[in-house]
């Protein structure tokens, strides 16, 4: 609904919205919503379930279980609507870390010239290496990718390289820190650490020709 209204609050403090034009939104789970246009999606206030809403002609009170009311009296109403929904399929990320590692498998070599692939989701005993490679001397090269390099990330990368260090078979293991972002404090840690850092173009990732074998 679009309408002329004034918003009143009261529960553990009180709050009051003047007259003006606002949206309000009543949702399917019960929530309801006060809207402005200069907030973007914040509401400028809101309840949230469970609750329940009375409406007493032009006077709306939304009460919840702990006794908390949203008070909103109309003035003038400009538009009316419900509308059902349906079934939310959930959203779907494009360049999320899934994507990422499986385009830098497909092109390793962005890792630098005479980089080979070992797997993706090499196992270790505290989770998987995102990808495994060998350099152009054949050295192992963990790689963890990120979507925003972060510290976290980073530690997250030398707990495998210390690990997988202990292997005989793998060592010496270098690790390479990847993401679309990384931040300045993650980038100084990696680097303090040995960590080299490189900054994924997800676009250009995937305008690359694909190095894997085709039949056509």
């Amino acid at each position: 609904m679009i309408a002329r209204c004034q918003v009143d609050y009261a529960g553990r403090l009180t709050a009051h919205l003047p007259m003006a034009t606002r949206l309000l939104l009543v949702k399917a789970d019960g929530s309801v919503s006060v809207h402005s246009d200069d907030r973007a999606y914040k509401p400028l206030n809101w309840m949230s379930p469970p609750c329940w809403l009375i409406e007493d002609g032009k006077l709306w009170i939304v009460e919840n279980k702990q006794g908390e009311k949203l008070v909103i009296t109309i003035d003038e109403i400009f538009h009316d609507h419900s509308q059902e929904l349906g079934a939310e399929p959930g959203l779907q990320k494009d360049g999320v870390e899934a994507h990422l590692q499986e385009l830098l498998a497909e092109h390793i070599k962005t890792l630098g010239d005479g980089y080979t692939l070992v797997r993706r989701e090499f196992p270790t005993a505290i989770g998987p290496v995102d990808i495994m490679a060998r350099d152009a001397e054949g050295a192992s090269v963990a790689v963890e990718i990120k979507r925003r390099g972060e510290i976290d990330g980073v530690e997250q990368l030398t707990r495998y390289l210390e690990l997988l260090n202990r292997d005989p078979l793998l060592a010496p293991v270098q690790g390479v820190f990847a993401a679309q972002i990384i931040k300045p404090q993650a980038r100084v840690l990696a680097e303090d650490r040995g960590i080299r850092c490189l900054t994924l173009d997800y676009d250009a990732l995937r305008g690359i020709e694909s190095d894997e074998f085709r039949l056509f």
